[in-house]
């Protein structure tokens, strides 16, 4: 039986709280906005030789996957304060180029990698149902890996592209063009790896209910990317060896995408990636990425499956040999267990939830273990959903980009929070730094009501528009 409390009902009675509500950081109102045409998605930010920040982004007028989207770069001389003018690495009068990645190299240039609908096909084959024609319209996701780059800091970019051979997997062969046509996409930044360079590349078996209807992971590798200054002589091979990519593990769904790749401290890679099952899936190469362990649902320490949607995670090396990784902390059996998992899998992208990594031995070599889960960035509104971030470290400081697909920012991240999860593991202890209300009683019992906080609305959805 519950005792009253006596104080807290005239306190709840009078509007008061025991402490004052703050404003909080990690709301992403208190982000810095950088600019976009209006669709904005994978704000993904390199350093450049002369200490700028370098944002690639793929944006347009309208919204994801619409005629004009094109990829732009956008250049920052103060840590994301302020932003210069977009220059379009590609117009957006011509075909779609879409999700653009970066890369600074020793020398200075800077390299962007992105999807090109080279051919301007208008239309594809897909599944009917649910496209009632047996085609799709959306034209960002298909055609030609490519890049241009930079010899200026950003500034400008190559007139040419260059095409980066794939090569073909089962999953390509055994699409409605025979691999003819390839479907692909990416997220995942590119990986200096020793003296070599690892792109992610996620292929894809077609389309149908939830955009893509099966996936798996790739890896394209360039021994000399880092030093050869004529872009048609690097060298691509497209990893694992065999012929198929990563998926997800033993009884998964066919949905394996958006890996994101980071190496230990003796070599072993490392991939995490999104699946339909309720659980990112994992995956270990101890030989460059040429062979995989089979992969495993992620876990904490303590050996208990990580939950997330199909949204994108990612782990991230930091500059002090630990790691972080990004998710959403739901999913499980309610995604795993539903018949529209293929759709309602991309929902509920707020809050962000970060884990501390730190690298374990184990008999088969190092591997990571993670932290219990903190909450990064959040919006009051339960319906907004931020993705597609990444991490920069600068001057001392930690920052995360992320987006909500019309307006794209950048946080910084305090020290605590971080040091806290990564602490963890060595002093274990129940943390109050942050606590809003406490309430103990002398009895032992739980009182019927304790004064709180007021909180917002959570019943206003945002309509801002669909994101995958």
């Amino acid at each position: 039986m519950n005792t009253p409390d006596p104080i807290a009902d005239q306190q709840l009675a009078e509007g008061k709280s025991q402490s004052p509500v703050q404003t909080d950081p990690r709301q992403i109102c208190h982000g810095r906005p950088i600019p976009s045409l209006h669709y904005a998605d994978q704000p993904y930010i390199v350093k450049t030789a002369d200490r700028a920040w370098l944002c690639v982004m793929t944006t347009g007028a309208g919204k994801e996957g619409h005629t004009g989207q094109h990829i732009v770069s956008l250049r920052s001389p103060d840590c994301g304060q302020t932003w210069e003018d977009p220059i379009p690495i590609e117009p957006p009068d011509g075909p779609e180029a879409s999700w653009a990645v970066a890369l600074t190299v020793p020398s200075g240039r800077i390299y962007s990698f992105y999807v090109h609908n080279s051919d301007n096909i208008r239309s594809l084959k897909a599944d009917n149902p649910p496209y009632l024609s047996g085609y799709t319209q959306r034209m960002d996701s298909f055609g030609y890996y490519v890049f241009k780059y930079s010899d200026d800091h950003g500034r400008t970019w190559s007139k040419e592209r260059y095409t980066i051979p794939v090569r073909a997997f089962a999953i390509d062969r055994a699409n409605v063009y025979q691999g003819q046509i390839r479907f692909f996409w990416n997220v995942g930044r590119p990986l200096i790896y020793g003296e070599s360079v690892l792109l992610p590349i996620t292929k894809v078996g077609g389309f149908g209910y939830g955009w893509f209807s099966s996936s798996e992971g790739a890896l394209l590798k360039s021994d000399n990317l880092l030093t050869e200054r004529n872009p048609q002589a690097i060298q691509w091979q497209t990893l694992p060896e065999g012929d198929i990519g990563l998926r997800t593990p033993p009884g998964g769904g066919p949905i394996a995408e958006e890996n994101s790749y980071t190496a230990l401290s003796d070599g072993t890679l490392y991939c995490v990636y999104r699946t339909i099952d309720g659980y990112p899936a994992c995956t270990y190469s101890y030989d460059g990425g040429y062979n995989w362990t089979e992969p495993t649902y992620q876990t904490y320490s303590d050996g208990s499956r990580i939950k997330h949607p199909r949204a994108a995670n990612f782990a991230w090396r930091t500059q002090n040999g630990r790691f972080l990784y990004w998710f959403h902390n739901h999913g499980g059996r309610q995604i795993r267990e539903n018949p529209q998992r293929r759709t309602i899998s991309y929902q509920d992208r707020n809050p962000v939830w970060l884990c501390g990594g730190i690298e374990i031995d184990t008999p088969e070599g190092k591997k990571l273990q993670w932290s219990q889960p903190e909450i990064a960035l959040y919006d009051d509104d339960p319906y907004v959903r931020m993705s597609y971030p990444d991490l920069i470290e600068d001057q001392g400081k930690t920052y995360l980009s992320e987006t909500q697909k019309f307006i794209a920012r950048t946080h910084e991240i305090g020290h605590d929070l971080l040091a806290g999860m990564w602490n963890s593991f060595s002093a274990p202890q129940i943390t109050r730094d942050g606590l809003v209300l406490e309430h103990s009683d002398p009895t032992g019992l739980i009182p019927t009501q304790v004064p709180a906080p007021q909180l917002s609305l959570f019943n206003e959805r945002d309509h801002s528009g669909q994101s995958y």
